[in-house]
């Protein structure tokens, strides 16, 4: 069982958006969408919110009610994304793939082929999973890394998208509109003149901005969009179990990390793919890099508390006037 409060933050955000969209029309029925990486975190979230949008939803992960991925969390599993994607409102399919094998990746997308009549119309490219190499390594110079844990995160983080990529595009240019979302950490605005922790993790998370550039040039010609979008300081279950804290109680940690208050649920992200899905003018955001804080001023959303957290711009600000308040940002 997942964090209880998160779990339930879930439940209650996908029946107001749900809720919503129903008054209103649901922007994405009829939609087929693939999360690849959906078993927590942003990928859960943004599975959730296109189901709550009234999309069909293919969930991907390695770790399941059978069995646990390397990164030893059996809290979360796809099968319950899956279930979460349903209870909001969409249809929710759970499918274990491990995103590192080709054949896998190759038969996930001829079942989605099958299954919807050679449909699919949103790619969210979340793969991660390296959340557990990462504490001991920051701050370290590229040498003092294991060189096994430094490529692992470069496997996981760039050729489990790649591979992902290949496989999948060519099933989602078949009609006009096919959206890709690249998920990573940090913007080009902020990435760009910052070294990010170590080299193997600045170039993860660095890739998939340049992944989401040169794949917008690709699928212009199919009328395609790529982009690639970062969270802010994410309350993911593995953040909030870091910190001892539920979404319930996370202004506890602030005591510690006073710039926590400026983090948001994963909710926001989810809540930022869903309306760029929707949007039928979302070609004008080809090749960019976006965040959740600055598409929720521009859809006009909030995160799961009312709150607009824009931690990047809070970060940058920060550099130039330490004095600046994150509750300022929120």
């Amino acid at each position: 069982m997942i964090n209880e409060t998160t779990h339930e933050t879930l439940h209650e955000t996908s029946r107001e958006t749900s809720r919503g969209t129903t008054r209103e029309g649901a922007p994405l029925a009829g939609r087929i969408a693939l999360v690849a990486g959906a078993t927590r975190g942003a990928g859960r979230a943004i599975a959730v919110q296109l189901g709550a949008a009234g999309a069909t939803v293919y969930v991907t992960g390695r770790t399941t009610r059978d069995r646990l991925s390397e990164v030893g969390r059996g809290t979360e599993t796809i099968e319950e994304t899956a279930e979460l994607v349903t209870a909001a409102g969409g249809t929710g399919i759970a499918v274990p793939t491990d995103h590192l094998e080709p054949e896998q990746v190759r038969a996930l997308v001829d079942r989605v082929d099958r299954e919807q009549d050679g449909r699919l119309d949103v790619l969210v490219n979340d793969v991660w999973g390296g959340e557990h190499l990462i504490g001991a390594s920051f701050g370290k110079k590229t040498w003092e890394i294991g060189l096994a844990d430094g490529l692992r995160m470069l496997e996981l983080g760039v050729k489990t998208h790649l591979i992902t990529s290949h496989a999948v595009l060519p099933l989602l240019t078949r009609r006009p509109g096919g959206l890709v979302v690249e998920i990573t950490d940090g913007t080009t605005a902020y990435n760009a003149t910052r070294f990010r922790e170590n080299l193997f993790y600045d170039l993860a998370k660095n890739a998939p901005i340049r992944m989401a550039f040169g794949l917008a040039k690709e699928l212009a010609a199919a009328g395609g969009t790529a982009v690639s979008v970062s969270p802010g300081w994410l309350r993911s279950e593995q953040m909030l179990a870091t910190f001892g804290v539920t979404e319930a109680t996370w202004r506890d940690a602030t005591a510690k990390v006073p710039d926590f208050a400026v983090s948001e649920s994963p909710v926001y992200v989810g809540r930022a793919v869903a309306a760029l899905a929707a949007d039928p003018g979302r070609a004008r955001w080809n090749g960019q890099s976006l965040d959740s804080g600055r598409l929720a001023r521009e859809y006009g959303f909030t995160d799961a508390d009312g709150s607009r957290p824009d931690s990047w711009g809070f970060l940058l600000a920060k550099e130039a006037d330490p004095a600046v308040r994150a509750e300022d940002y929120r």
